[in-house]
């Protein structure tokens, strides 16, 4: 099983994004938030040099639930899941009221949609969405009850990268991550990498820029 070097990566992030971020305007989060603007950005609108995508806009009860299944090693343990091995320690630290701050900051964040940068067959797409639907609405809007996020804030290529973990189980694994493990299930009617590019290509038409 491959393995990396949290430390030694994450040492990288910051380096690499402080580096990116320097011509940007000033953050406006509070004080105790600006570290999530070092990898995403100011506003959040994400650096695609460290995979570290736009949460701006994100749902807050999504951005809650993941925060927690990092906190609690339900996500971001696995060395197959490089971007999301550097996440998970950042949120250990956060007592529950922080992580319910944060969600909420990330979700009244404005910042330009993210660019389109992933090319596929929206028509198949289209029908391969007909079963992500039931979750995440025909308008990819999302539904909360049943754990769907809005999927239309999201970068392409994140959403081709966290699909990719659902399918090869670096994600979604653990039995504490209800909804993750609906996820992996679901992906898998995702035959092929041409199927995941499709249907990401088919998500992106769903913004409304």
């Amino acid at each position: 099983m491959k393995r990396y070097p949290t430390r030694k990566l994450l040492g990288l992030v910051l380096l690499f994004s402080s580096l990116a971020s320097a011509a940007d305007e000033p953050p406006v989060p509070p004080d105790e938030f600006v570290y999530c603007t070092v990898c995403h950005g100011v506003q959040l609108m994400g650096n695609p040099i460290i995979k570290a995508p736009r949460l701006s806009g994100m749902d807050a009860w999504y951005v809650e639930q993941q925060m927690k299944n990092f906190k609690k090693g339900i996500r971001g343990v696995n060395p197959e899941d490089p971007y999301g091995y550097v996440m998970q320690p950042m949120a250990v630290p956060l007592t529950d009221a922080q992580i319910v701050a944060v969600a909420e900051f990330v979700e009244m964040t404005v910042s330009p949609a993210a660019e389109v940068t992933i090319s596929g067959d929206v028509d198949s797409g289209k029908a391969h969405y007909s079963t992500c639907a039931a979750c995440h609405g025909i308008d990819g809007k999302g539904n909360e009850a049943l754990g769907g996020t809005d999927l239309t804030p999201l970068n392409d290529w994140y959403l081709v990268t966290q699909l990719e973990n659902f399918k090869n189980g670096s994600r979604g694994g653990n039995p504490g991550d209800i909804y993750g493990m609906q996820m992996r299930a679901a992906v898998q009617l995702l035959t092929d990498d041409e199927a995941i590019r499709d249907v990401v290509s088919y998500i992106s038409t769903l913004r409304n820029d």
